[in-house]
């Protein structure tokens, strides 16, 4: 948790500075005015790297867990054959699409709590943060039951095979249950990122890893429940971290003195600004699906293959992400303080982390390329398409260090509205690279590496150009308590 020992929170190192006595919201100190930009940065090189670790390295274990969750229904429905893997893809998909498209309630709460710590005000950021989870229980509760009345048609949409439908929907139906609990998770790590605290979350995600990790073993193979096993594995684990994270709230609310009830005000502002996240986040989405059902067309096998190496990306995502959110709590805390020097040195240091971290990524993934197949599949024509196509993700890992890091700083800055923009030019880039694949439909191996060269190399490679234009220029770093 944030604090094992309940010390007081300016004790603790991922706590902000003077979160135990919050000041009144209307008398900030003064940031309108950034510190000069030519400057020398505010720590040396060596500060800024505990800065960017202290909150990577909590958050990379945390980041992890929400892949390890889809990597272990992976693993475990893979050994029940390729039909029910086949499923799990399909009903991944349209779960991560729509759990993916609420990202916003982290993304754009985490620089709002930022710069409000930034300017002194942790009374108003934990108020933010608090309006934040009321928004995502209703938004979860809405999207929860229109999803179970719709989910055989959703994975209907796929034009799979009768039995591969069928696996999908059961998966799907039961999955929405715990759709509620993962956007409120959601909020509340963007509530505590924006406090500077990585810890919390590392904590909570490790224990729900471990209780689901449990819990789908005892559901599928001891009930023999199969792949519903595993969704009611999940959801159960997704509600246990809600509570947790409720209590942890609550204390920082007590501390701050916050209310713990919604503001109408604070809640459809962070509506309003979620909005360009919402559709920046919708063309990333797009060109999941897109990329899925360009894998369905090319068979069964090779959507079970694709599915597996897709898992893999998304743990490498996340891994590399981890620099991405210390860098969103980072910016938007220096330009709530008005501190462009040190958002230039942050940008700089995360940077060249994400490279080397993709650089080892990839070389463990060229190293192991033809011996994880074998771990998430018994199919052995299932695992025969998969390593050229791990290759070629191996390959994409550095520059998928350069996309997220890029991301995760204009995040910060709350340069949303260029992020929805150039997201469609990048989707426009993506979609002719996938219907060639399509068409030309490779056989064998061939085939999911074609189609994750077009995904990792072809539509990450149009997201850095766009984001690297962006960040070269100085119009995202906008200081002071918002644009």
């Amino acid at each position: 948790m944030n604090d094992p020992r309940n010390e007081p929170p300016s004790a603790s190192p991922s706590t902000p500075k003077d979160a135990s006595t919050p000041k009144d919201a209307s008398t900030p100190k003064d940031a309108s005015t950034p510190k000069d930009a030519s400057a020398p940065t505010t720590a040396p090189r060596a500060g800024v790297d505990r800065e960017i670790l202290r909150l990577a390295v909590p958050a990379l274990g945390a980041l992890i867990a929400e892949p390890l969750f889809l990597l272990a229904d992976t693993a475990m429905i893979g050994h029940l054959g390729a039909t029910p893997l086949a499923g799990l893809g399909l009903a991944s998909a349209v779960l991560q699409t729509i759990i993916g498209l609420m990202v916003f309630l982290a993304y754009a709460t985490t620089p709002a709590v930022a710069r409000r710590v930034g300017l002194g005000d942790v009374r108003g950021a934990v108020a933010s943060g608090i309006d934040g989870l009321w928004l995502a229980l209703g938004i979860g509760v809405v999207l929860a039951v229109a999803g179970w009345f719709a989910a055989p048609a959703l994975v209907g949409l796929f034009g799979a095979s009768e039995a591969v439908t069928a696996e999908a929907s059961v998966y799907l139906s039961i999955s929405m249950a715990g759709l509620p609990a993962m956007l409120i998770v959601f909020a509340a790590t963007g509530l505590l990122r924006g406090l500077q605290d990585t810890r919390t979350p590392l904590w909570v995600a490790g224990i729900g890893f471990a209780v689901n990790i449990g819990l789908n073993y005892l559901f599928i193979y001891v009930a023999g429940w199969g792949i519903a096993g595993s969704a009611v594995g999940t959801v159960v684990a997704q509600w246990g971290m809600v509570a947790v994270y409720l209590v942890v709230v609550a204390r920082h609310a007590a501390r701050a003195g916050a209310s713990p009830w919604p503001h109408h005000a604070g809640v459809l502002r962070g509506a309003t600004s979620g909005g360009w996240l919402f559709l920046r986040t919708l063309s990333l989405r797009l060109a999941l699906l897109l990329a899925t059902w360009a894998a369905t067309s090319l068979g069964s096998n090779e959507l079970a293959a694709f599915q597996v190496a897709m898992t893999l990306y998304f743990t490498m995502g996340f891994a590399l992400d981890a620099l991405a959110i210390a860098a969103q709590a980072l910016v938007g805390r220096d330009l709530g303080a008005g501190d462009v020097a040190g958002v230039r040195a942050v940008l700089r240091r995360c940077l060249q982390w994400g490279v080397g971290s993709g650089a080892v990524i990839g070389v463990l993934l060229l190293t192991t390329a033809w011996v994880l197949p074998g771990l998430f599949t018994s199919s052995a024509d299932v695992a025969a398409l998969l390593p050229p196509t791990l290759v070629v993700l191996a390959l994409s890992a550095p520059l998928g260090g350069i996309v997220f890091v890029l991301d995760g700083v204009l995040i910060g800055a709350g340069d949303a509205r260029y992020l929805a923009w150039t997201g469609i030019v990048n989707l426009v880039v993506f979609v002719p690279l996938a219907l060639w694949v399509v068409a030309v439909a490779p056989a064998g191996a061939a085939g999911p590496a074609w189609l994750m060269a077009s995904f990792a190399i072809g539509y990450l490679g149009a997201r850095g150009v766009t984001l690297g234009l962006r960040a070269r220029s100085a119009a995202w770093m906008v200081v002071g308590a918002g644009r």
